[in-house]
C-alpha cells in the first residue's frame, strides 16, 4: 500500500543500472496476471463486469514513472484519481489503482532462492496486489492507514493470498508458500510483542 501518487517506504530508484524481465518473460508475467485475475476473482466470488469496478492496471519497472519505481518490495499500489474526459463534475470521479511491478527487486530474489520460480512467484505478487484492490475498491480497508493498520492489512492479505493459492496445482507454488510462510512467522512475532 502506498500513498496516492507517490511510494511510501521507499525513495524512487537512481540507479541507471536495473534489470527488467526480458522480453522472453512477459508472456509470463501475462499469464501470472490473468491467473491473478481469475483465482481473485473467484475467491470475491466477482464477476467479469465486477473486475471493471475496481480501475487499476498492472506494469512492469520499464514502463514506471520514475517516481513509481522504489527499491527493495517486489510491487506496489498507487492510487490515482481520474474522472471521465466529459464530465466537469467531482461526483463522476473515481479511484485508479496502479500495481507498478518492480523488476530489479523480484529478479534479484529469485537469483537468491533458486527454489523459487517466476511464474508461481509473480502469481503470488499480483494475487496479493489485487486482494488490495479489491479490500480497497469495497472500503474494506482504506487507503491511507496508520502504520500499525497497514501492519495488521499486510498480515490479512498475506493469510488471504495463502488460502487463495494453497491448492493452486502449479508447479512451484509450495516453494514460494515456503518462501512467504517465513514472513508470515516474522510479523506473527511482531505482532506478538506489540
Amino acid at each position: 500500500m502506498k500513498a496516492e501518487g507517490e511510494p511510501r517506504s521507499a525513495a524512487p530508484s537512481a540507479s541507471p543500472a536495473f534489470r527488467l524481465f526480458p522480453p522472453e518473460q512477459m508472456p509470463l508475467v501475462a499469464q501470472a496476471v490473468a491467473m491473478a485475475e481469475e483465482l481473485v476473482g473467484n475467491h470475491y466470488k466477482m464477476t467479469t463486469s465486477g473486475w471493471q469496478r475496481p480501475r487499476y492496471d498492472v506494469r512492469t519497472f520499464g514502463d514506471l514513472e520514475p517516481s513509481e519505481r522504489i527499491d527493495g518490495p517486489f510491487a506496489q499500489i498507487i492510487r490515482y484519481h481520474g474522472r471521465p474526459r466529459s464530465t466537469e463534475l467531482g461526483s463522476a470521479g473515481y479511484d485508479f489503482y496502479k500495481i507498478c511491478l518492480q523488476d530489479p527487486a523480484i529478479l534479484e530474489t529469485l537469483d537468491r532462492h533458486p527454489g523459487l520460480r517466476l511464474l508461481p512467484f509473480l502469481l503470488y505478487i499480483l494475487v496479493h496486489e489485487l486482494i488490495h484492490v479489491v479490500r480497497f475498491s469495497r472500503f474494506q480497508m482504506g487507503f491511507e492507514a496508520s502504520e500499525e493498520e497497514r501492519l495488521a492489512e499486510e498480515r490479512r492479505v498475506h493469510r488471504e493470498t495463502h488460502a487463495v493459492l494453497h491448492d493452486v496445482p502449479l508447479e512451484g507454488m509450495r516453494e514460494v508458500l515456503e518462501f512467504y510462510a517465513d514472513w508470515r512467522r516474522a510479523w506473527d512475532r511482531v505482532e506478538e510483542t506489540s
